[in-house]
């Protein structure tokens, strides 16, 4: 399928669904193909191509007592006052 500039501005979002279904849709300026519309293939992982979703897998390491409990803040939170009290008073 080919459309107009205008017509693919009017009819973005049907013209992204087709292209999902697997329909080439070509916009072209004044008659002439510019431009197809085409999905984005997913990768291995499921992801598509380009997302920044996992990019960041593997990369950042933590000590295992990273997420071990800190007793004295769960102490304060517990115990401690809720509002501490004013400067100089």
């Amino acid at each position: 399928m080919i459309v107009n500039i205008h017509a693919a501005k009017t009819n973005l979002s049907k013209l992204i669904a087709r292209a999902e279904a697997g329909e080439e849709v070509i916009i072209a300026r004044a008659g002439a193909p510019k431009v197809r519309l085409a999905p984005i293939a997913p990768t291995e992982s499921g992801v598509e191509k380009g997302s920044w979703l996992g990019s960041l897998r593997g990369q950042f390491r933590f000590a295992a007592a990273a997420f071990d409990p800190d007793e004295d803040l769960i102490r304060e939170m517990e115990e401690g006052e809720i509002f501490p009290p004013e400067p100089g008073g």
